[in-house]
């Protein structure tokens, strides 16, 4: 048996950044400490930062005072505003990745009728994206959707920092067949590209892949999509404690892959029970063995 962990696997830089901002802002701060939304999409993570002394609020209205922390995704003008109206201070986590996006979204409304933004309309990110394009900004989620799209003279499109590029090119194409002139961005961090890409050649070269990371994040469900395009055997988990004999029956070579808010300690805890399980189904097997 063999376990292989894909390159690149686990916290981003924008991810890392943000934690290191939360944990310096509680440490020196003797007022309460909001984040808007949950700072990464990791259940884990976030019951830590609760036990520090960070909580997680979905509403401006809950807010009174403190100081509230914008997360890796970043948010609207508009929630700028809120808080400073509000006299709130604001620790800006931002990813600055997040932030070249937002300014390009800025720029292109100054000079674009129409903007496409490639990605999920629920997510974080495009709801901030969407609040600088100055109601230009036209999300796609999917390639249908780009295929009801009429002829135009002129469009602009990028993505979502963490879109999936194979979607995101599949879209470009159904466009660049409608559009007259087509401004291509490909706005995907290169470190989610790299991710992408190592998961992808691995899943070619194991039996099993596991995905790990939070079920609402939006990253690591790409790289569990973009694995089963390859290797129908690949599991999507949150925690080890999900990995079951069943899962790795007649695989000899197991793959890991983490997404951009899965910390190292949730890969190296999946290992230690892929590696606990193998030692009891081989026992399992001897035993049955002597029997017959």
């Amino acid at each position: 048996m063999e376990i292989i962990i894909a390159n690149n696997s686990g916290l981003c830089y924008g991810v890392k950044r943000a934690l290191r901002i939360a944990k310096e802002t509680i440490n020196k701060k003797n007022e309460k400490v909001f984040t808007l939304g949950d700072l990464i999409h990791n259940p884990q993570v976030i019951a830590d930062l609760e036990k520090r002394g960070i909580s997680s609020i979905e509403n401006l209205n809950d807010i009174k005072e403190g100081a509230v922390i914008i997360r890796s995704h970043g948010v609207s003008p508009d929630i700028y505003m809120m808080l400073a109206k509000k006299n709130i201070e604001i620790v800006d986590a931002t990813c600055p990745i997040v932030k070249k996006i937002q300014k390009l979204v800025e720029d292109l409304a100054e000079a674009e009728d129409e903007i496409i933004i490639v990605g999920n309309k629920e997510h974080p990110e495009i709801k901030g994206l969407i609040g600088y394009s100055k109601g230009k900004g036209i999300i796609i989620e999917n390639e249908q959707q780009a295929k009801s799209f009429p002829p135009k003279k002129e469009r602009a499109i990028l993505a979502q920092s963490t879109q999936d590029l194979y979607l995101f090119e599949k879209v470009v194409a159904v466009l660049i067949e409608r559009t007259e002139e087509l401004k291509v961005y490909n706005t995907i961090c290169q470190f989610t590209q790299t991710r992408q890409k190592s998961t992808s050649d691995l899943a070619f070269h194991v039996d099993t892949l596991f995905i790990i990371g939070g079920k609402n994040s939006s990253n690591t469900r790409k790289l569990c999509q973009i694995s089963k395009r390859i290797l129908p055997n690949t599991y999507f988990i949150e925690t080890a404690a999900q990995i079951t004999p069943e899962m790795l029956k007649r695989a000899k070579k197991i793959g890991l892959s983490g997404g951009a808010s899965t910390p190292p300690e949730a890969i190296q805890e999946a290992v230690d029970k892929i590696k606990t399980s193998f030692k009891h189904l081989f026992q399992r097997e001897k035993i049955v063995q002597c029997q017959s």
